[in-house]
């Protein structure tokens, strides 16, 4: 958005800064007086930007009035938000592109300007979560096709390493280490010497190379996804506003924390605050910079891509009093989901959460990102910590200059949003408080199955052996009594192991929430180093794995000297991207995973991450367990969950002497002192000099500049999706839905991962069968998240995951009915049959339908499958505004109704008449063809909603609006 301009409402505000009248901002601060000084933080910010983009269309002065009148209009009124920028990555950045790229071609299919197609905001792309772990351990296994969809390209050649070497510092002035200058001495790590590559210090300001695993992972990566790579090219050269990050720079939350965040805007002299939305559940970590920004659909992003601004309810603001210190055993992750527990007993969903107290001058800058991350799995829209003096003080270790610097203190200092987090009496009203004290916190562990079930630490092995008594569920596995001592034998590299329940099979420290700390990082790696000094292993069979969010992390491991430790307990660097936590991990050993199949195993896996929905890691795996990273590396060593760690051992070391977890546990005092020597400024810099510069692989990629994307028809990768195919210029009015069937009769907490494709692609799938038509063999499938811009295969990968429990069926299976056959067939070839009859669907549905991260195709998929309609008990709101934007229509049941209330079986036919006015929150009639007749609820939430499901959804409103 323009900061400032002729059509802009309050040009009465804009005032130079202090002494420099070349910045100019606008003062908001004095619209309200004392009202502008009790909105909380977070608050101020939303204001800000209403103020700065208020145009009198898109938003208005009342609704800037509405921000301001927060205490008394908060959840009552909906208002606009204009962020200053978008973060995509490539899973939902690559619908987000196509449909671009198909929207030049509706335009001008309808007369247009097809050039017209931009985005207006600045829009930041990274690639990151095409990466497979193909490598790890420095095995070399048998390469599979990498060319991905092109089964003629052949392979990659993969570049020669030389062996690992030590690297002496010879002295170089650049040299800012602890090193003396001559022997390397404190150097500490081995460093793998690349072909043609100088050696370097681990001190140096220069890249220290990449571990062999990462580059031949990367290398699989370009091979397997080059058509994808290309178009990202080709986007970013002729679209506006499109700024393309490569594959090996880093994770997108990662990358948008060190590198894409500004926190403060200077645009052509015009300051104003860093805000953003992005497609990725992890955008919400940049509050803990201050800045005001959070996860919403890729629908809703190309709506703001393209200038229109996010509609919310303004929402309540929940004040999080933080006090006391936490214990020296609990890291950040602790801190984490004991928050998350707390927050969710409290009930925030909708709301924004701000923090505040002297608990939070106590967190770092990466103990405040990993606690905002967490905000999605207890339903808040964010979680802020405004900006303070010890943000400031990370901002200028991570490469701010001292000007810069002074300029941003002054502005925030001037409007108000620089915090103190001292009590004093000038605090900010809430909606409510909730007081939480550090030093009440104890390690925890979050599982089996939801991030929300937290578990102490020390009562882990209870748990888990309550976990197999209960009946099956969220926290149950119905494991009979006389079974749970099972044990199976298995054989493995020559060696025979004994699996059993509560195995851990799993073990990965992954980039999505703690990377950005380096506190609990490097306590994994030096947890990691006093355990192999105490002579204790890991498994062979375990499947390890250290995917960092950015080089930093590697960085800084390999100059605190702790990477060679977790090398050799197998957690090696296998590349920077999504891997196990969207179920990319290799295959487990065939044996290892007979032996669990075969004996009904529970087995776990322990990772550093999110999400650990029941077979997200893998469908033999059922236990997931959500671990700080030094608890990560110590199940694993354990090979166990079954354990407690206060009273059993960890192992045996060599001498015989029983190894127990406080004996190997970093103390506070040791991280913070590696911490203070080693995560240095030089580690962002080299970050930022490596972003900017690119890659070769990258920068070598030749991609067109036409205006109109050329679609290979051949191709299963990209193809130009069919959403604009009966597009008209003029929008018909809403239409009624006429003896509908019903697709799948679900029950309550329905996640997007149920509905959205994810992870591989299961070879008895329907997007297999049409794979395998194309001429591609299981290996080239590749996984859904790199064929989310070939719509024909994301259609049939809509509701294929194995734990869906539709009750037609009547176990968990990707299965329905298709009732005028009676045949039991793949959801994808049921609805195609209905298609071909011309037949209308619906879903039944209970409470909190589209739970889980924002996927814009459990909104697309449903659409091209026929779905006009969801009748459900209740919506995740994100959810729900996806359905509004594929015009499917999100209807609910009255309170206290639901299917059953009504007796329904799902076998009926529904009918569903539309008003040609409709309004927030109108009632509807359903009848069905058994007589039944009851009411549901439209629920459209605003003005907006309903002009969007007129259109038949925000798309079309778009072309047409262009046109």
């Amino acid at each position: 958005m323009e900061p400032a301009g002729p059509e802009r409402l309050y040009q009465h505000l804009i005032e130079p800064l202090n002494d420099r009248t070349d910045k100019k901002f606008y003062n908001v601060a004095k619209l309200g007086g004392t009202k502008y000084d009790i909105l909380p933080y977070s608050i101020r910010v939303l204001l800000e930007a209403a103020v700065r983009n208020c145009d009198g269309f898109l938003v208005k002065k009342e609704d800037a009035m509405n921000i301001l009148d927060w205490k008394e209009k908060q959840n009552n009124v909906e208002v606009p938000f204009c962020p200053a920028r978008v973060l995509l990555q490539d899973f939902t950045g690559i619908p987000a592109i196509v449909d671009f790229a198909a929207m030049r071609e509706a335009v001008k299919n309808l007369g247009g300007d097809p050039t017209k197609v931009h985005p207006a905001c600045p829009t930041d792309l990274t690639v990151d979560h095409s990466l497979q772990i193909d490598f790890s351990k420095c095995a070399i296994q048998n390469t599979p096709n990498p060319g991905g969809g092109d089964p003629q390209r052949p392979p990659p050649k993969l570049s020669p390493l030389k062996a690992p070497r030590k690297l002496p510092c010879r002295g170089q002035s650049s040299c800012r280490g602890p090193c003396d200058g001559e022997s390397g001495r404190n150097s500490g790590p081995l460093s793998v010497q690349i072909e043609n590559t100088p050696p370097l210090c681990p001190f140096h300001l220069q890249p220290v190379p990449e571990p062999e695993t990462v580059l031949k992972n990367q290398e699989m990566e370009f091979g397997r996804n080059r058509e994808r790579l290309q178009f990202f090219k080709w986007g970013s050269k002729v679209f506006r506003n499109v700024s393309v990050i490569p594959p090996g720079t880093g994770m997108a939350h990662q990358v948008n924390l060190e590198y894409l965040s500004r926190v403060v805007f200077d645009v052509k002299d015009f300051l104003y605050p860093d805000s953003v939305v992005g497609t990725d559940s992890h955008t919400t970590m940049v509050n803990g910079l201050g800045i005001l920004g959070w996860g919403v659909g890729g629908i809703e992003t190309e709506a703001v891509m393209l200038g229109l601004p996010v509609t919310l309810t303004l929402p309540e603001v929940v004040g999080c009093q933080l006090t006391g210190s936490a214990s020296p055993l609990a890291t950040s992750i602790d801190v984490v989901l004991s928050i998350t527990k707390q927050l969710r007993q409290a009930g925030v969903s909708g709301k924004f959460v701000e923090f505040f107290g002297p608990g939070v001058s106590q967190l770092s800058i990466g103990d405040r990102t990993t606690i905002a991350n967490m905000c999605p799995e207890y339903g808040a829209i964010l979680s802020f910590f405004p900006i303070d003096n010890v943000t400031l003080k990370h901002l200028k270790h991570t490469g701010f200059d001292e000007t810069r610097l002074k300029l941003m203190e002054t502005y925030l200092k001037t409007v108000k949003l620089l915090r103190s987090y001292e009590l004093s009496t000038e605090e900010p009203e809430y909606s409510q408080v909730i007081c939480i004290n550090l030093g009440s916190i104890m390690p925890y562990v979050s599982g089996p199955k939801r991030a929300q079930d937290r578990v102490a630490v020390t009562n882990m092995k209870s748990d888990f052996q309550a976990c197999l008594n209960e009946k099956a569920g969220f926290k149950g596995f119905q494991i009979p009594a006389e079974r749970q001592r099972d044990v199976v034998p298995v054989e493995y590299e020559g060696n025979e192991y004994k699996l059993a329940h509560g195995s851990v099979v799993i073990a990965a420290v992954i980039s999505c929430t703690n990377n950005c700390n380096p506190s609990v990082m490097l306590g994994a790696g030096l947890l990691a180093k006093k355990a192999i000094e105490a002579g204790l292993t890991v498994k062979p069979y375990i499947r390890t794995s250290l995917s960092p969010g950015s080089g930093m992390v590697t960085h800084y491991l390999t100059s605190s000297g702790v990477l060679p430790y977790l090398n050799k307990l197998g957690f090696e660097v296998v590349g920077y991207g999504c891997s196990t936590c969207v179920g990319n991990t290799a295959p487990l050993p065939e044996t290892i995973q007979n032996a669990i199949v075969q004996g009904d195993l529970v087995a776990c896996g322990v990772l550093s991450g999110n999400k650990n929905f029941e077979g997200r890691l893998c469908s033999c795996i059922c236990a997931n367990y959500l671990a700080s990273p030094p608890l990560v590396v110590a199940y694993a060593i354990a090979g166990t969950v079954n354990i407690d760690f206060q009273t059993e051992p960890l192992g045996v070391s060599p001498d015989g002497k029983r190894i127990f977890l406080h004996d190997i546990w970093p103390t506070r005092e040791e991280l913070q002192q590696v911490e203070e020597e080693f995560v240095i400024s030089s580690m962002f810099k080299e970050l930022k000099e490596k972003m900017e510069k690119g890659n070769k692989r990258w920068n070598s990629l030749e991609a067109p500049e036409s205006v109109l994307f050329t679609w290979d028809w051949k191709s299963t990768y990209i193809r130009c999706p069919s959403f604009f195919d009966k597009l008209t210029k003029d929008p018909l009015p809403p239409q009624c839905i006429e003896n509908a069937h019903v697709l799948l009769f679900l029950g309550d907490s329905v996640t997007t991962d149920h509905i959205s494709p994810a992870g591989s692609i299961a070879r008895g799938s329907a997007a297999a069968r049409y794979l395998t038509n194309k001429g591609l063999t299981p290996r080239e499938f590749n996984s859904y998240g790199a064929r989310r811009g070939n719509d024909a295969v994301m259609t049939r990968g809509t509701f294929a995951n194995i734990k869906l429990f539709n009750k037609f069926i009547g176990k968990p299976a990707p299965k329905t009915i298709h009732f005028p056959t009676g045949q039991t067939l793949d959801v994808f070839d049921a609805a195609e049959l209905y298609r071909k009859e011309n037949i209308p669907l619906i879903i039944l549905a209970g409470k909190k339908y589209g739970l889980g991260s924002s996927r814009d195709w459990a909104a697309k998929g449903p659409f091209l499958l026929g779905v006009k309609a969801v009748i459900a008990e209740s919506y995740e709101k994100i959810h729900k505004s996806h359905l509004i934007g594929m015009g499917i229509a999100p209807l609910q049941f009255l309170p206290e109704e639901n299917a059953t209330f009504w007796g329904l079986t799902g076998k009926e036919q529904f009918s569903i008449s539309f008003p040609h006015e409709l309004s927030p929150g109108i009632s509807l009639d359903v009848k069905t063809n058994t007589g039944k007749v009851f009411h549901v609820v439209a629920a459209f939430d605003s003005d907006m909603d309903i002009t969007l499901y007129k259109h038949g959804g925000i798309l079309n409103y778009m072309v047409r609006r262009l046109l």
